[in-house]
């Protein structure tokens, strides 16, 4: 029962924290009136990526809680957390690609980073941050051309 109930207050806590990030922090005039490169996905792609990335984070968030709450491991994941939460805000809320690949980064060495300590103690959570790591690494590059074209 204990593990039913981390991976299901995992899974709420990341999925509502990213639903309310999405909310507050929508691209709205500003971002619509930007240059931005040719492969600039739809928009209504984002919300069904995001959540889908969101829930693996979480399981692999709980799985890693579960195995050794207080391991470096454990350590970077929630650093990887709160960078994808600032990300938002820095980007949209200050209107700011710039700032953006401040926080963007970082976000991507972290999540690169906890896959390589998961490796060999998890290689389920490790693959499950791998689609995480591709849409970053898709999302560092957009960030960028953002920054570059405007």
């Amino acid at each position: 029962m204990k593990k039913a109930l981390t991976y299901i207050l995992f899974i709420t806590v990341i999925v509502g924290l990213g639903a309310l990030s999405g909310v507050s922090n929508m691209p709205g005039e500003w971002y619509q009136s930007l240059e931005k490169p040719f492969f600039q996905p739809p928009p209504w792609i984002f919300g069904p990526v995001w959540t889908t990335l969101y829930v693996l984070i979480a399981i692999a968030g709980a799985r890693t809680w579960l195995q050794a709450p207080a391991s470096g491991r454990m350590q970077v994941w929630f650093m990887q957390m709160i960078l994808n939460f600032l990300w938002s805000p820095a980007f949209f809320g200050y209107q700011s690609p710039i700032l953006g690949l401040v926080v963007i980064i970082p976000l991507l060495v972290a999540i690169l980073a906890f896959i390589r300590l998961s490796w060999n103690a998890d290689r389920v959570s490790a693959w499950l941050f791998v689609p995480y790591a591709a849409w970053v690494t898709f999302a560092t590059l957009l960030n960028l051309s953002i920054a570059v074209l405007n």
